[in-house]
């Protein structure tokens, strides 16, 4: 008996003592996470209305390209947010030409 509660006081010695950090994303892990996502899924429907384009049906087209644009927006700004974070300078040149891409995407319709 005395045997078990030592055990049993051991144990709660060290759960309380040496708690277990559960490991969450960082703000920066977000933010790069939130522009993967955005870029690819842009990416999809572009690569899909390009499908449907050689298909020759021109079926909601402008309305899913000025969504892929949107995506992109967005996921250049996730990317500007990730490197503030990181107090790192941004690649601006290559950001500019990505925003000056989704913008000309979402101006063609």
């Amino acid at each position: 008996m005395i045997k078990n509660l030592f055990s049993l006081f051991l144990i709660l010695l060290i759960c309380i003592l040496l708690p277990s950090q559960i490991r969450g994303e960082t703000a920066w892990e977000i933010y790069m996470n939130d522009f993967y996502s955005k870029s690819k899924e842009a990416s999809q429907i572009l690569k899909g209305i390009e499908n449907t384009l050689k298909e020759g049906s021109r079926k909601k087209v402008c309305s899913r390209q000025r969504e892929a644009a949107r995506l992109g927006l967005l996921a250049n700004k996730s990317l500007i947010k990730a490197f503030e974070i990181e107090g790192a300078q941004p690649p601006m040149r290559a950001i500019k030409a990505s925003q000056q891409r989704w913008e000309s995407i979402l101006n063609e319709c």
